[in-house]
């Protein structure tokens, strides 16, 4: 049975290595490749959430690492291997030959298994290390086209600040060793002892918000958006940016155990929600919107972790998984065929590609929380975990879930408008359009949008008490008829208000403010000159010490020492030269005599090993590039072999 658990991972991680390796040499055949390891893996993940296997090694003296699919985890797995053989089944039709599609389907699949271990991970120290390969894969598919500086910095900018929030993982696991859970099970973590209990719940919190693009971290998602479509429809709103809201709905017990934590992500959870979707209402990139839309969305499973709707979180976080990965494709798919995702530019879009117009539609007013689609049961589930936590938490929820009709419309307005009279012409914005979608798209659209219409059956008595039991929380609170009449009655009346207001609306708010909003807060500013720029400044002031006072103390300890030496030398020269002299020609003798052994043999041995110490020396340079995401490259790598050995030597 623990084969079974091992073999999920095992396959997309040495696949995906294999394919990323090979690179161009596989061009055609990397796309089906992809694909059918993407489709197996898929039937694993099935099958291991009918059965639920676990394992657990040896890793390091007295800590174990540990895997295990439960009920949670099993709802994750099947999640992440689905939403990845669409992408991928998609994706084989957005990359021509010309680009190199080993590498992209090779990473897509590292990153599925690195997201695969993450979810059925129970100890801390091989969560850290999938937690780190997610990071390094991510960067690498969001600066997939590397040539471009725009998006090697974009790709820059959302691994740093991802990478800062991880750090709170090693501070939770110093704390956690420290405070005696020797072990470092997730299950046991809410067990420290205190205070190292609360230094453990804060480095979790901290990791998972930063993963989750909440605030205040949102603003590298917006970055993020320079990536390939497939990668913000994989990565970015259904694995990877989903990752530190599964953790926190895993490790519930944890943010109950301390007592302050559990409210603070509820109410960090709810900020986001309602100000991301604000952010979102004010974009005019179609992608911009849907990023924006995310954290939003992700804030209601936050804020469900926080106020112990794990139920609730995980209905949420599987029902948005399938809606905003088929919103995704759609624009990738309109970019691809339009050239463009500029939102006024995508007038007619809908009627134009009819087919990706019909499940762009259905994913919309799903994101938009109409009734009866999944999104809306989803979130007054999560809901009536907040009215049972405050008050406030509820009427915020509601106004997130206003807010979050009006974004969707926006978008479906602007896709659905009659077609403009230069419509052949007048798309291609960004850059030349197709004119056609790929023969590849239909089907992930049509299985994604219809999974996020369907899932609604999830929150009917019967399934939703099956659900519940699943996760091992029966008595979570439900929706009552009144709350899901009045979420339902805000949201039409949001959307049918959007709907017949035209867009951009008059609005009284002052122009700077629209501005700051719709970018993304400036967050990314602030933390230009609250933490990048004083780093910047302490690290030339170092360099300016280093070079004139340390260096400076160095170069007058050198020229004293060869002044000295200079005294020496003239009293060597004045007469101790002399009898070193005689002591010379009786020495040159004897090397005379010993020339010929030396010549023989001890300079060939002594060649030979200068000359393999230069070969491991020029060796050992090269990987000393200076440069900081090399350096991750290769500490990434390392995690992947440690996991292969993990996996091959137990």
């Amino acid at each position: 049975m623990s084969a079974l658990i091992w073999l999920l991972i095992a396959l997309p991680l040495a696949a995906g290595a294999a394919l990323a390796v090979t690179g161009t040499s596989l061009n055609r055949q990397a796309p089906a490749l992809g694909v059918l390891v993407a489709a197996v893996t898929l039937g694993l993940a099935v099958a291991a959430a009918l059965t639920r296997p676990s394992s657990s090694v040896p890793l390091l003296a007295g800590i174990r690492a540990g895997l295990a699919v439960d009920g949670l985890s099993a709802v994750m797995v099947i999640t992440v291997a689905a939403v990845t053989t669409a992408v991928l089944i998609f994706s084989a039709g957005e990359f021509g030959e010309d680009e190199n599609r080993g590498r992209f389907f090779g990473l897509m699949l590292l990153f599925a298994g690195s997201m695969l271990v993450t979810v059925t991970a129970t100890t801390l120290p091989l969560l850290l290390m999938s937690w780190e390969a997610m990071g390094a894969v991510s960067w690498a598919l969001i600066g997939y086209w590397w040539h471009d500086r725009e998006r090697a910095r974009a790709a820059d900018t959302a691994f740093l600040t991802t990478r800062t929030a991880d750090l709170g993982l090693y501070l939770a696991a110093g704390a956690a060793m420290a405070g005696g859970t020797g072990t470092l099970r997730l299950d046991a973590l809410p067990h420290t002892g205190s205070p190292w209990l609360h230094l453990v719940t804060a480095g979790i919190v901290a990791a998972a918000l930063g993963k989750s693009a909440q605030l205040p971290f949102s603003f590298w998602l917006s970055r993020a958006m320079q990536g390939p479509s497939p990668v913000s429809a994989l990565l970015h709103s259904a694995t990877m940016v989903t990752a530190g809201a599964y953790l926190l709905l895993r490790l519930h017990p944890l943010l109950a155990a301390t007592g302050w934590a559990g409210p603070a992500v509820a109410w960090t959870g709810a900020a986001t929600a309602l100000t991301l979707g604000v952010v979102a209402v004010t974009q005019t990139d179609l992608k911009q919107l849907l990023a924006a839309s995310t954290a939003s969305q992700i804030g209601f499973m936050v804020l469900a972790a926080g106020s112990g709707g794990v139920a609730g979180g995980t209905f949420q976080l599987v029902a948005h998984a399938a809606a905003k990965s088929g919103l995704f494709l759609a624009a990738g798919a309109w970019l691809t065929a339009l050239g463009t995702k500029q939102l006024p530019s995508l007038r007619g879009a809908a009627r134009t590609h009819r087919l990706v117009g019909a499940c762009f539609t259905v994913g919309a007013l799903t994101l938009a929380g109409l009734p009866p689609l999944s999104l809306w049961w989803a979130k007054d589930d999560v809901l009536a975990s907040a009215r049972a936590e405050s008050a406030g938490l509820y009427l915020i929820g509601l106004a997130a879930a206003a807010v979050a009709a009006v974004y969707s419309v926006k978008a479906l307005w602007y896709v659905t408008r009659p077609l403009p009279e230069n419509s052949r012409t007048g798309y291609a914005t960004e850059r030349p359009g197709t004119r056609r979608v790929p023969a590849t798209s239909p089907a992930p659209l049509l299985i994604l949008t219809g999974a996020a219409a369907v899932l609604g059956i999830l929150a009917l008595p019967g399934p939703a008490t099956w659900l519940r039991d699943l996760l091992g929380v029966p008595g979570e609170p439900s929706p009552t008829a009144w709350e899901l009449g009045l979420s339902a009655t805000i949201v039409l009346a949001a959307a049918g208000m959007s709907w017949w207001r035209p867009f951009p609306p008059r609005t009284p708010v002052p122009p700077a403010v629209v501005r700051w909003v719709g970018g993304w807060l400036h967050l990314e500013r602030a933390v230009h000159a609250v933490a990048v720029r004083p780093v910047t400044a302490m690290a030339r002031t170092l360099a300016v010490f280093d070079d004139r006072i340390v260096d400076g103390v160095v170069r007058q300890v050198a020229h004293g020492g060869l002044a000295l030496a200079h005294r020496v030398r003239r009293v060597d020269d004045s007469g101790i030269a002399t009898a070193v002299d005689a002591v010379g020609r009786g020495g040159l003798a004897a090397a005379r005599q010993t020339r010929r052994l030396d010549d023989g043999g001890i300079d060939a041995a002594v060649s030979a090993v200068a000359s393999g110490a230069r070969s491991v020396g020029r060796a050992a340079r090269r990987p000393q590039t200076g440069l900081l995401h090399q350096y991750y490259a290769q500490a990434a790598v390392g995690f992947c072999v440690l996991v292969l050995i993990v996996l091959l030597v137990r």
